[in-house]
Parts: structure tokens; sequence; C-alpha cells
């Protein structure tokens, strides 16, 4: 009876073993990313696939959502152990602002590295009257997903021009969602934040003649005074079929975070290989170059102790999370 009952349990003894989290070498370390459309998606698949090539001992399962909110509340709930988001966002989360109020400060994820800038994108067809931002009064726009960090640059740019969502008709929609609906003529506009150019937006100027809309620089102005996060950012002529001129809009960088449940080593290969594989990142257009200064300037958070380690044997120093957060660990470089 009792070698019944141990048989019994073998397969549950089994299973104990095999889900061994952290200290599971083979463990797929789990990347968010944002919607299929997106930077986010097109980079982090990249990223995994060339890592992977080089060492077959780093899997990734790299998963769609809604984008930089939703991914840092997945981080906090332990459903991630990397994540790309807006530098913005990760900014009001690690103070607790906005839509992380009811949850307070961050707490159990860190800064690895600045990857590139993301362009505001504003899209209207090329044969709308929408010629500002000001004309999207009562008109339907996409504003990004909920729990994205598009809504939230979305907001703050209308509130810039004196609009509000009451005053359009918001639609919640993913990048490819947008994109179709705009050529379906189902909405007249989308706001999309992602590096340029956005697979998104050079598929439907493949399929439709589309505009892209200017932030004037005294907005531009306004908005890096009222709001952490945001840089001047320039789509150059051409980077999408029939943009002819240089579009002046904002922009913020994206960060690449990670659990501090992800062991240092771990943080520290990806740390070095990001940055010494810029240039075979396809969809890095906007920063190729990418340099250890860059990568830690202006990054609204203390970093994980895997990348500091990578960053001091650079000569750079920066914070290291040590549990806290809030303004006091905002990171620096000496």
């Amino acid at each position: 009876m009792k070698i019944f009952k141990l048989l019994l349990l073998l397969p549950i003894i089994a299973l104990c073993f095999g889900c061994g989290g952290e200290n599971s070498p083979n463990q797929a370390i789990r990347f968010g990313t944002g919607g299929t459309g997106g930077m986010y998606y097109a980079y982090g698949s990249e990223l995994a696939k060339l890592i992977q090539a080089e060492d077959k001992n780093y899997t990734f399962d790299v998963k769609t959502t809604a984008g930089s909110a939703a991914n840092l509340r997945l981080l906090r709930e332990k459903f991630l152990d990397i994540a790309i988001v807006q530098s913005d966002t990760l900014s009001n989360a690690i103070n607790g602002r906005g839509v992380f109020a009811a949850a307070g400060p961050g707490a159990g994820y860190a800064a690895v590295a600045g990857l590139y800038t993301e362009a505001c994108q504003i899209v209207v067809a090329k044969d709308s009257a929408i010629m500002e931002i000001g004309d999207l009064v009562g008109k339907k726009v996409s504003v990004g997903e909920r729990e994205s960090g598009v809504l939230q640059n979305a907001e703050q740019i209308l509130m810039s021009h004196g609009l509000t969502f009451e005053m359009i008709e918001p639609q919640y929609l993913s990048f490819s969602d947008a994109a179709q609906a705009l050529e379906q003529n189902q909405i007249d506009a989308f706001f999309i934040t992602a590096g340029a150019p956005t697979s998104s937006i050079a598929d439907l100027a493949g399929k439709k003649e589309i505009r892209i809309l200017s932030i004037a620089p005294d907005v531009q102005n306004n908005m890096m005074k009222l709001y952490k996060g945001y840089t001047r950012c320039i789509i150059p002529a051409n980077t999408y079929k029939g943009q002819t001129e240089d579009v002046q809009t904002i922009g913020v960088k994206a960060v690449l975070v990670a659990s501090t449940d992800l062991k240092d080593d771990k943080v520290s290969f990806l740390t070095e290989f990001v940055l010494k594989n810029a240039k075979n990142l396809p969809h890095n257009t906007s920063n190729a170059d990418l340099t250890v200064e860059y990568a830690v300037e202006d990054i609204p958070a203390s970093f994980h102790a895997g990348a500091a380690k990578f960053y001091d044997s650079q000569g750079v120093k920066v914070n290291v999370y040590d549990g806290k957060s809030g303004e006091t660990v905002k990171a620096s470089q000496d």
C-alpha cells in the first residue's frame, strides 16, 4: 500500500521539481512588449531571436500586452520578467502618480537600459480636413489601448491644445486595429507612440495616403515643462511613403526594465547584449549607435544590480535599486 501511494505521488513530486521559477535554468524569460503592430513587439521579438541564436541557455516567451502601464503592472505582479516601457510612464509608476496612484510607488522592478526614442505620431488621411490637432474636435480618434503609455500621451497632447477626451470621440484601439480602422474610414485619426518607422503606420502608408500632424515648438516647450520624460523629436522626411517633409513632434525614451527577482548574471548579460548589438536590431533605427551614456541618461528609476554591474565595468556608476521607490531613486551618471 505504501508503495502504491508513493507511485501516486511521483508525478506530483516531479511537477514540483520542474516548476522551480528563477532556480530553473531552462525557464523561459517572460518578455512583455506591446501589440503586434508596434515597435515594442518587433524590437522584443528580434532581440529574443538574436540572443537565442548566440546562447542556447537563454529562451524567451515574448508576450503581447496593452503596453507600458500594463507591462509595469504585470512586472509588479510577477507575471513578467522583463519588459519595454515608456520613460514617462515609468516615472509615473515609480512615483505612484496618475493611473498608478492607487497602487502606490512602484516596486519590484528596476531599469536595465534606455533603448531608443519613441515619437508621438498623430496620423490622419492625407485628404482629411484635419490639418492640426485642434481640428480633432468632434472626430473619432484612437487614443491607444487602455493601460498603454499612448493613452497618457494622447491625453496630455490634447490638453496642451486645449482639448479633452470629452471633446472628441475616443476609441481605444491597438496600433494595428487603429491603422485598419483609418484605412476603412471608421476613424478620423489615431495616436501612436513608438520608434519611427512604426510597422503599422508603414503598412497603412502602403495602402492609403496619410499625413502625420506636427506639434508646434511652443507646445513642445510647454509639454516638456509640465510633464517629465518628454523630448523634442523629428520624424525625417521619407520615413513613410508619401511623407515629403520632416514632422516636428515630441518623444519619450523606450526603457528596458527587469524584475528584481531576475538573477543579476542574466540581467548583466542582457544589458551587455543590448548595447553591443544595437546595430543588429533593425527596429532600433532611431538610435542605431546605442551608447552607455544614452542607456543611463534621464532614466527615472534606479537600476537593476545586474545592469549596474555591467555599467560599472564600463566606468559608469548608476543608482542601484534597493527596494525603495520614489524621486529619491532617480538614476544618475557619475
